[in-house]
């Protein structure tokens, strides 16, 4: 069995601790904690008779890139940018993690998540600027962890990519 870490980044309250709970234990909960420092959930999952083991780093949000701890990025073989649909800013805060990330543990697969599908209508991150992502080669996932849309294909999706690196999306 391989053992993958995958970190969840991105800035406070953008729902990152509430999709590793939907896609580890199928809950959501609209009470709001903030993580402090670093929470380790794990699943084990199967693909193309390949068992992995999925490590998934919650690490506290950060709306100072220079924040991030690097330290808890060492040794993950993917991670997630979490994108709070309802609020912009946070979209420019998943830039920076980017780029500090790939300066800090190289080009390993990653996926943005936009969350907060279910209240789409309430969204101010354009359409504009999720195309401009994945012009730059971003692959880019709306999710909902409130309702569970895209979570789990979003989360497959990455482990299909640390498993094998170098095959086509």
């Amino acid at each position: 069995m391989q053992q993958k870490k995958i970190c969840m980044l991105g800035a406070f309250a953008v729902g990152k601790t509430s999709l590793v709970r939907r896609y580890v234990d199928s809950i959501f909960s609209d009470t709001y904690l903030t993580t402090v420092g670093v929470k380790i959930d794990k699943r084990v999952i199967t693909i193309d008779d390949e068992t992995l083991n999925l490590i998934l780093w919650d690490i506290a949000g950060e709306d100072d890139v220079s924040t991030v701890r690097t330290s808890y990025l060492r040794g993950a073989s993917g991670y997630f940018l979490v994108v709070d649909g309802t609020r912009a800013a946070t979209l420019d805060v998943a830039r920076s993690i980017q780029q500090r990330a790939e300066s800090e543990i190289g080009n390993v697969p990653f996926i943005a998540l936009v969350n907060k599908l279910d209240v789409r209508n309430e969204w101010t991150v354009a359409q504009e600027n999720l195309a401009e992502l994945e012009n730059a080669g971003w692959s880019v996932v709306l999710t909902s962890a409130r309702t569970g849309e895209g979570v789990e294909a979003a989360f497959l999706a990455l482990a299909e990519r640390m498993l094998r690196p170098n095959a086509a999306t």
